[in-house]
């Protein structure tokens, strides 16, 4: 049995002692358990003081009577101790033993049976003008873990993302290759395809910069009135034009795909602003006929939100073209129709937090039956120790230099430490690549989403921090116990072994709350929660693997013990990094 359940049974005894003992009628799941305090004794702890006041008696006497209700009515209940109106108990020997032999055998420990929940999760949603930047890794790891996430609690999850491959911002890469490249190409410029399309976005940015030198205030550049043409083209449908964008996208596509392959990263449905922009357009129309929306004199369609404390919105130019908004209510809607989803999480950044408060109403207000189902998945920008990431001038932080960066960073440190010498070198850079990766993932998901963060390459890797290699390095350690131990499937443990020394149970306790972690991360889809109970779980192995041995442990019972509780360990290890995104070696 699970610890959470043993919790569950546990809150039912004590809804009927609170019935019995003081009339107090409250379901067993309206009651709190929390993992008892190390200064006190005891394994959970339930807080009192929300029952005196009916109880008519002090938080002492209530959890003293409430406690001994539990010790003789619940066998899972060893002992209990009252420290002012917190109840702490101590479970029965059998209760972990059952958690670990059970834990063991249980091939998805921690996940939850099919909810008939389906959740879609958009994350990266890239422009077609340049390649993935570290602020899109942010994107993508979180979009990715809370998705891996969302599963392991039983919804069904579509991962997908609307891919922005239209307006002026494309179409000044098109004109740049247009007009500088000569034919040039990924392959015989060798570069990667969104790195040499990005390399025209910028080389767009120098030319517009270099004509705005002397020119007149409030005249247009040549080449941005050249772009503003070549989107009107674009949207007449102009065979040359399209054929151009077609082109210079497959070009883009290509390279996003191998970023994403090697971060792991998947997606099941792709959406594209340029097939989504003019259904938006019928919808707003709808809207106007309905009365959602007003039109200004000009021609241009607006929506008034002032009554929520949100401005007047812009939603169809005055010339019919599109803006963002429209977009947005065109793809919501054709997903709805596509997917029959019960909720949509939008991972974009907090920059764009109006934005989303803004087409939630608006969805509201056009009756869209799925709008109580929206949420946008908020997070702060990420920076580098020298500062905030730029875009057009060409010195943002590309994805995939940053991950050959943190490799490289790996890679050296395990020189410098002599390390890995004996593997032969293509499994040399397996692993080089695991660590690094799991580096740059845990870092980057072991902060809140909604605080703003700095990315250190060189911290990243810190074996001996709060990184991915140190949780990393616990499962290494594991897995060469158990080769050296011989045991190379689940352990079959039986042994009703209570003798334990605290490291060991400070550990089984850490281990025991896995399923209720995960439960948490997913309801707040916050990937950090389960982030930084990993690495709780890697700090206790490695005092435990510190202090205690294993494979010469003083008895038979205890070695068996002991090799239980790390295949358990390395269970929950691989497991909750796994929910990350995170692959773990079996050497560093």
């Amino acid at each position: 049995m699970t610890i959470s359940k043993t919790i569950d049974q546990i809150a039912q005894t004590a809804s009927l002692g609170l019935s019995e003992i003081f009339g107090i009628s409250i379901p067993g799941d309206k009651l709190t358990f929390s993992p008892t305090r190390k200064e006190f004794a005891g394994d959970y702890t339930i807080v009192v003081f929300p029952f005196t006041r009916d109880a008519k008696k002090s938080p002492v006497q209530v959890g003293e009577e409430l406690g001994k209700y539990l010790l003789d009515n619940d066998p899972a209940v060893e002992a209990y101790n009252v420290v002012k109106g917190f109840l702490n108990l101590s479970f029965n020997p059998e209760v972990w033993s059952g958690f670990l032999s059970g834990g063991l055998k249980d091939e998805k420990f921690g996940s939850s049976g099919p909810t008939g929940r389906k959740i879609m999760v958009e994350f990266s949603s890239p422009n077609t003008n340049k390649p993935l930047h570290l602020g899109h890794i942010r994107n993508i790891l979180l979009g990715w873990s809370c998705s891996r996430i969302l599963e392991y609690n039983g919804h069904e999850v579509i991962k997908t993302q609307i891919v922005n491959d239209r307006g002026i911002h494309i179409c000044k890469s098109m004109l740049a290759w247009k007009k500088l490249a000569n034919g040039e190409t990924p392959e015989t410029a060798e570069m990667k395809g969104d790195h040499f399309v990005g390399k025209y976005y910028v080389a767009y940015n120098n030319l517009e910069k270099e004509q705005k030198k002397g020119l007149p205030e409030g005249e247009e550049p040549t080449v941005l009135s050249e772009a503003r043409e070549m989107l009107r083209k674009w949207e007449e449908n102009d065979t040359d034009t399209r054929a151009l964008w077609e082109k210079l996208n497959k070009w883009v596509y290509r390279g996003f795909n191998e970023t994403y392959n090697s971060l792991g990263v998947e997606f099941d449905k792709m959406y594209y602003e340029s097939q989504t922009y003019i259904p938006g357009k019928k919808y707003i129309e709808k809207g106007l006929e309905e009365g959602v929306f007003y039109k200004k004199e000009d021609g241009s369609v607006w929506i008034d939100l002032e009554d929520v404390k949100m401005d007047q919105k812009l939603v169809l130019r005055s010339d019919g073209t599109s803006v963002y908004m429209t977009q947005d209510i065109g793809t919501a809607q054709i997903r709805y129709e596509d997917l029959g989803v019960d909720q949509m999480v939008y991972v974009v950044g907090d920059e764009q937090d109006y934005h989303f408060k803004v087409l939630f109403e608006i969805l509201k207000r056009l009756g869209a039956p799925y709008s109580d189902g929206l949420f946008h998945l908020s997070y702060g920008m990420v920076d580098l120790p020298t500062g905030k990431m730029k875009s057009r001038e060409g010195t943002v932080v590309d994805a995939d230099d940053l991950v050959e960066e943190v490799v490289e960073e790996i890679r050296k440190n395990a020189k410098e430490r002599g390390t890995l010498v004996d593997v032969k070198k293509e499994e040399q850079e397996e692993i080089f690549r695991r660590l690094g990766l799991g580096a740059l993932k845990y870092f980057i998901l072991k902060v809140n989403p909604q605080k703003r963060m700095v990315f250190n390459p060189a911290e990243s890797v810190d074996i001996q921090g709060n990184t991915g290699p140190y949780i990393q390095n616990a499962f290494v350690r594991i897995q060469s116990v158990l080769r050296k131990a011989e045991i190379n499937a689940p352990m079959n443990y039986q042994t009703a072994f209570s003798k334990w020394e605290p490291l060991e149970k400070e550990l089984m306790s850490i281990l025991a709350q896995f399923p209720a972690v995960v439960k948490q991360s997913g309801e707040s889809l916050d990937p950090s929660a389960l982030a930084n109970y990993s690495y709780e779980v890697a700090r206790a192995y490695h005092k435990f693997y510190h202090d205690h041995s294993i494979l010469n442990a003083e008895t038979a019972e205890v070695k068996e013990f002991r090799l239980a509780l790390s295949q358990m360990t390395g269970k929950v290890l691989e497991t909750g990094m796994g929910l990350l995104g995170i692959q773990m070696p079996d050497k560093m």
